[in-house]
């Protein structure tokens, strides 16, 4: 199917919908997402971004300011997830209590805002990873209209830079969460190190990577193109100064470089008895 027909089938989806509420991250997905449904709905679209302490501060001042461009409806919301019973634990499982958390309280602002559905961003790609946060959705009846359209990450960033959204080549993002191995707790502390270590590798000029939380380790992932400008003598110094001042103890460089779901590799057989 050629992306403008996708594109169609997608409005007119849309458009039979009537009212929406959309989890908007103001990530690549979740922008194109509600960007389509103001176009189509106009007032009949509210974007509902959660804040809590894993999803960082530049992302939801971001969030706002798209929303703004937009000119779509924007309620912010708080969702911790720390405090829901056994996410801290971190097991593998723990995107299903994150999004059950989300999508809960997703829905009870589309009551309240006497809107029809809540929708996510959900793409045609994500279904080749383990995501659990999937389940919640379907049993919350939220509904994921890129993936029905067959909207892939590629056809979301061509079809943003069509209709002008400056995420169209924004780097990939996930919630810190998913810097930690699982099964190693996760605290408000740990949490801040990921961020405020990821911040300071942005204020260097890298795009694209992940400082993954190994206890006392800290293992960067980057792009494969920036492996080279990282061991440059003064950046090295920099960089691994700047995280043992945040807490870690050892700085790692991961020469296998960055891809998503990295802390699913170890775990693949667990993974298939969730």
């Amino acid at each position: 199917m050629q992306l403008e027909e996708k594109y169609e089938n997608l409005k007119k989806y849309i458009k039979e919908l009537g009212s929406v509420v959309v989890a908007f991250s103001g990530g690549v997905d979740s922008t194109f997402l509600t960007k389509v449904c103001y176009d189509v709905l106009k007032d009949k679209v509210m974007a509902v971004t959660a804040t809590s302490s894993t999803y960082p501060e530049r992302e939801f001042k971001e969030a706002i300011k798209l929303a703004e461009e937009i000119g779509v409806k924007h309620k912010i919301i708080r969702s911790e997830e720390l405090e829901i019973e056994g996410f801290s634990k971190n097991p593998i499982n723990r995107c299903y209590y994150c999004k059950s958390e989300l999508f809960s309280k997703l829905k009870k602002v589309a009551d309240e805002e006497g809107m029809k559905y809540v929708l996510d961003g959900t793409n045609a790609d994500d279904q080749g990873d383990f995501r659990p946060g999937r389940r919640a959705a379907k049993e919350l009846g939220v509904k994921s209209p890129l993936l029905e359209c067959g909207f892939t990450k590629e056809d979301i960033r061509e079809m943003s830079l069509k209709l002008g959204l400056p995420t169209w080549n924004k780097p990939a993002y996930a919630c810190l969460s998913s810097r930690f191995p699982y099964g190693e707790e996760i605290t408000s502390q740990k949490l801040s190190m990921v961020e405020r270590a990821e911040d300071y590798l942005l204020k260097l000029g890298f795009v694209g990577f992940r400082v993954r939380h190994h206890g006392d380790i800290a293992r960067i992932e980057l792009r494969k193109d920036q492996i080279n400008r990282m061991l440059n003598e003064d950046i090295r110094k920099d960089v691994v100064a700047k995280l043992k001042e945040i807490g870690f103890k050892y700085v790692a460089i991961d020469l296998e470089g960055y891809r998503t779901g990295s802390m699913n590799e170890v775990v693949s057989e667990m993974i298939q008895n969730v």
